[in-house]
């Protein structure tokens, strides 16, 4: 029986909280198959007999598809109102990529799973992104994305460990891909019963703003400009532990590990951040970002200690990044149009992240202290730009 009795706009903080969790454990499930795999396409590509430019290839137009599909399913979401149908298709072939990954025989098939893997990421993004914002209304944007994203990042930290555990038992990539069908399985299976549940997610949102015609306020603009610097100046996991493993700085073993602490520190960031976010504002993004910019010298051009601090620090700029960062989207644009927004938004923003990351690499066969300086430079460069946007915000609950 469905737990929204009370009709539309009435459903209570605690029906709200409740559908928050339930979204969130769907994303540590998901999360718990899909990184899983995440961890180990690289060597299995490998293994296939995939070259380094075609894994470089894979794991760039992956992103891309990741991030870029969701400038249609965003609007798509928007138009039609199916926001669970687009999510729960998004989820399938997602879920479904992960496990088919044990039966490719060769790396073109391997490579489809895995761009097809991102597709579903990119389809289901925007109407769950818009299902959580109307219950987080009602508890506190900025908690109810980070109970998401804590969730999400304990499902990250957790599925790699257990690839892992699996290569040492069975030493088998395609064991390890199997077994990840029970997750994918669960993160299904809670999902259908969360739309059984909460069939009308928008009705959790008590007290929703009034339509606005025309287009995105210039708050929003001005926002996805400084949001873009940010993940542009953002080195990926992937380019920190190449530069561990080239730099031999400490046995590799520590790499997955020092991966999990930057994921518990994102987790446990989240919800700290989401409260900061809901009791003091957008202004918070400020001295958070500007203490996060201060993980690519620690990792890049320090040893052991100062590279689990600054992988400490780059996990605390990633529970900004999922936690207060999407969460401060919905005040700033029509609860109508949200689906579009998160679709613009988040496009936008995993594609500066993409060449951002393009750029740091090229950089680092050049000179490492070059990838630590762009990297600096544009999260610094982000500061100017969000306190205008505090100013912007503060304007426009003033009315002014």
């Amino acid at each position: 029986m469905s737990e929204q009795r009370k009709g539309p706009g009435k459903a209570g903080a605690g029906t709200a909280f409740r559908f928050v969790l339930l979204l969130g454990i769907v994303s540590f499930f998901a999360d718990f198959a899909y990184e899983g795999a995440r961890s180990v396409t690289g060597p299995f590509l490998a293994v296939l007999g995939a070259s380094g430019a075609v894994v470089g290839v894979v794991a760039g137009l992956g992103e891309l598809l990741g991030y870029g599909l969701r400038l249609v399913s965003g609007p798509l979401s928007d138009r039609t109102k199916k926001f669970w149908p687009i999510a729960i298709f998004g989820y399938v072939i997602q879920m479904a990529s992960v496990p088919l990954l044990a039966l490719a025989g060769s790396w073109p098939m391997a490579a489809l799973l895995i761009l097809t893997e991102r597709m579903g990421k990119a389809v289901r993004n925007p109407p769950r992104d818009v299902m959580l914002s109307h219950a987080s209304q009602e508890i506190g944007l900025g908690l109810g994305f980070g109970i998401h994203e804590a969730m999400d990042q304990a499902g990250a930290m957790l599925g790699p460990l257990a690839v892992a555990g699996i290569l040492y038992w069975r030493g088998d990539y395609r064991h390890a891909f199997a077994m990840l069908l029970v997750p994918a399985l669960l993160t299904l299976a809670i999902l259908l019963a969360a739309r059984l549940l909460y069939p009308k997610p928008e009705h959790l949102e008590s007290q929703k703003p009034a339509a606005r015609e025309g287009g995105f306020s210039r708050l929003f603009w001005v926002y996805l400009a400084g949001a873009a610097l940010v993940a542009a100046g953002f080195a990926d996991f992937q380019l920190i532990a190449f530069h561990f493993q080239k730099a031999e700085a400490f046995p590799n073993l520590w790499i997955p590990i020092i991966y999990s602490i930057a994921m518990a520190v994102s987790g446990a960031g989240s919800l700290i951040f989401g409260r900061l976010y809901d009791r003091f504002g957008i202004g918070v993004l400020i001295p958070l970002t500007l203490v996060s910019a201060l993980f690519a010298p620690l990792v890049f051009l320090g040893g052991f200690r100062a590279a689990v601090v600054g992988a400490g620090l780059w996990g605390l700029g990633m529970g900004v990044h999922e936690s207060i960062i999407p969460a401060a989207v919905a005040p700033m644009v029509p609860a109508e149009r949200r689906s579009s927004a998160y679709g613009l938004f988040t496009a936008a923003y995993g594609i500066a992240w993409f060449l951002g990351s393009a750029a740091m690499g090229v950089l680092y066969d050049i000179s490492i202290p070059a990838v630590v300086i762009f990297s600096v430079a544009l999260e610094l460069a982000a500061l100017p730009i969000f306190i205008r946007v505090r100013s912007l915000s503060r304007r426009q609950a003033q009315g002014l």
